[in-house]
């Protein structure tokens, strides 16, 4: 089971960036939930996004509502995030993940079923 994340590097504010999220090793019946979680320097990890890939419900932290949009393509078994509006507190290492069902506390890392490598995202001028 893997979790290949990629497309984090450096932006302005402003800026824009596309994360995605590709899955190896299961199936979209097995883990229909995938999402992203970030962890900035000296902080705790917090949830950003969750999808379900079952009928797209999509689920937002506060602090990236309206900024980022969480997508995905199950024929690639793959998950999207595009991130607008970045802000330099938006920078963290982001990791992509996996989770059974999202009848749980989704915004708990302790949840997640699998966590991928994480991409590096740095928003600064």
């Amino acid at each position: 089971v893997q979790l290949q994340a990629s497309g984090g590097g450096l932006v302005q504010p402003g800026g824009s960036l596309r994360l995605s999220c590709a899955a190896s090793g299961f199936t979209v019946n097995n883990y229909d939930a995938r999402g992203w979680f970030r962890q900035a320097p000296g902080k705790e990890r917090e949830w950003v996004a969750w999808i379900d890939l079952k009928d797209d419900s999509t689920y937002y932290a506060d602090s990236v509502k309206g900024r980022f949009i969480i997508s995905g393509d199950i024929a690639k078994n793959t998950v999207y995030l595009q991130m607008t509006s970045l802000k330099p507190e938006d920078t963290a290492v982001y990791y992509c993940t996996a989770l059974e069902d999202l009848d749980t506390d989704y915004d708990n890392p302790e949840e997640v079923d699998y966590w991928g490598q994480g991409t590096q995202v740095t928003v600064s001028s």
